[in-house]
């Protein structure tokens, strides 16, 4: 993906993540920071009270985040369907069945589920920009 592709991908990310009304009404704790693996590409994405503070794609190999998804682009393609394929509805289905992973700190992960879940199914709208 070149470098404006993802810049528009990551514009389009944020302002959704942003404007969504469900992250807005349960993101107040939602303060995190989290790497997205698309194993073609690599975002990191830090969480502030349930905003964007920042998506840096491509991110340095000292960038600090709690914890990684991991997956390849095939598999971030079928998750970011806007139906997804059997296995590719959520992360729990796509690392039990397919090679999506989930590494580090997973605390942050687990007490913002919902958010980051919900956060995540915006892929279905701005496609994963792998």
């Amino acid at each position: 993906m070149a470098t404006d592709t993802a810049n528009g991908w990551v514009d389009e990310f944020r302002r959704l993540t942003d404007g969504d009304d469900e992250l807005d009404a349960h993101g107040k704790y939602y303060s995190c920071s989290f790497l997205l693996d698309m194993e073609e590409r690599e975002f990191l994405i830090r969480m502030h009270a349930g905003k964007v503070e920042e998506i840096i794609p491509d991110p340095e190999p000292l960038e600090h985040y709690q914890f990684a998804i991991r997956a390849s682009g095939d598999t971030w393609r079928k998750f970011s369907q806007e139906t997804p394929p059997p296995m590719f509805h959520g992360i729990w289905a796509a690392s039990f069945q397919e090679d999506m992973r989930l590494e580090g700190d997973l605390l942050p992960l687990m007490q913002n589920l919902r958010c980051l879940t919900r956060q995540l199914e915006l892929l279905r709208v701005t496609g994963a920009p792998v």
